[in-house]
Parts: structure tokens; C-alpha cells; sequence
């Protein structure tokens, strides 16, 4: 996923309205470090927020949207696959961080997508940005880190839920309504095994 290299390059991909997802995705903070620059250098307010965005809905879309309100140039930190799994167990993400990445370029709002890798140091994004505007939710950090947050950030802009569930809460609801299909179908055909395999015994 490269990076951009000019300002011609900026104007025509980053500045666009369009997915260019190789020119709007980068695989690590090093490729997007000259774009920020390039961004500041022509008066580009910059706004940074992370996330894992996993089965990506309404929520996250007005989230984003909201987001974008508070500058111009909207960069969006991704978690890798690894650091999802490492927080919200072995069966997440359910949607790779490659395809999340991309899903999330072919929205307006978003002008830059960054993957955050397992083994970056706390806050590197964060420090290297030094964006205008860090937008964060209200789990995303204490109290206390938050105040510590503003040493690197212009302003640190706390939003609430934009949707009333979560991918996390979406998905326990499948579970439980997969759960409960299986049960309606596999019952009566255990059942019936149970007593077919009982009879044999008899015989």
C-alpha cells in the first residue's frame, strides 16, 4: 500500500472524492508521515481517530462523518488483525484489517486510512500526527490519559455512540439467533438418532 509522493499526487488521490485505495491506504506511519506534512504545509486542519471498524455499519459512518466536521484532512488508524485478536480474543476480527481498510477508503469523509500494527509503540500515531484534532470515544481512553493525550493534539474531542448496538453487540445477536435456529433443527433429529440408536441396543 504506498504512500503518496507530490503535491500533484495529494491534490489528484488524497484530495479527491474518489476510493484510490492504494494511494489513501498506507501500511505504516513512515509512508504517511510526508502526506501530514504536505497537508500542514498547505493550511489542512488534520483530524485522527482509530479504531477497528470490524463489520463496518450506520454507527461507524456517522461517526466518521462527525469526525470530519472538525478539520479537513480526516486520517483513520485501522488495528491490525493481530491487535484485534489480542484484545477481543481469537475470533476477531471477522473481517481481515486488508478488506476493512479498503471498505473505509470508498468513504467520503475518510481522507487517509493507516494500519496499526501489534508491535507499535503506545500512542506512535498519535505522537507522529500531531494532529489538530484527536476524536475518540468513551471507552477509547481514561480520564487521565486523555489529559496526557493533549500534549501531543491541538484538542482532544470525546464523541458518543453513534448507533444504538456495536459490532460486538451484533454479532453475540447472531450467535444467539444461529444458536437457536440450530436448536429447532438439530433437536428433533438428535432425538430421533437417540432412539434409533436405542432400539438397535434392544435388538
Amino acid at each position: 500500500m504506498p504512500g503518496l509522493n507530490s503535491n500533484n499526487s495529494i491534490r489528484r488521490g488524497i484530495l479527491s472524492y474518489d476510493s484510490n485505495f492504494k494511494d489513501r491506504c498506507f501500511a505504516n506511519y513512515t509512508d504517511l508521515e510526508p502526506i501530514i506534512g504536505h497537508c500542514k504545509g498547505l493550511g489542512l486542519r488534520i483530524v485522527l481517530t482509530s479504531g477497528t471498524f470490524d463489520m463496518v455499519h450506520i454507527g461507524h459512518a456517522r461517526y466518521l462523518e462527525t469526525a470530519k466536521k472538525f478539520g479537513d484532512f480526516l486520517i483513520v488508524g485501522v488495528d491490525s488483525d493481530e491487535k484485534v485478536r489480542k484484545r477481543k480474543g481469537p475470533d476477531r476480527p471477522i473481517v481481515p484489517h486488508t478488506e476493512r481498510m479498503e471498505i473505509l477508503s470508498h468513504m467520503r469523509y475518510v481522507d487517509a486510512v493507516v494500519l496499526k500494527a501489534i508491535n507499535a509503540p503506545r500512542w506512535a500515531l498519535i505522537k507522529m500526527a500531531k494532529p489538530d484534532v484527536l476524536i475518540a470515544t468513551q471507552e477509547t481512553y481514561t480520564k487521565e490519559e486523555l489529559i496526557e493525550l493533549k500534549k501531543y493534539c491541538g484538542k482532544v474531542v470525546v464523541l458518543d455512540p453513534m448507533a444504538t448496538t456495536s459490532t460486538s453487540a451484533k454479532i453475540r445477536r447472531l450467535q444467539i439467533s444461529m444458536a437457536g435456529r440450530l436448536e429447532k433443527i438439530l433437536t428433533p433429529k438428535l432425538l430421533q438418532a437417540i432412539e434409533e440408536s436405542l432400539e438397535e441396543v434392544k435388538k
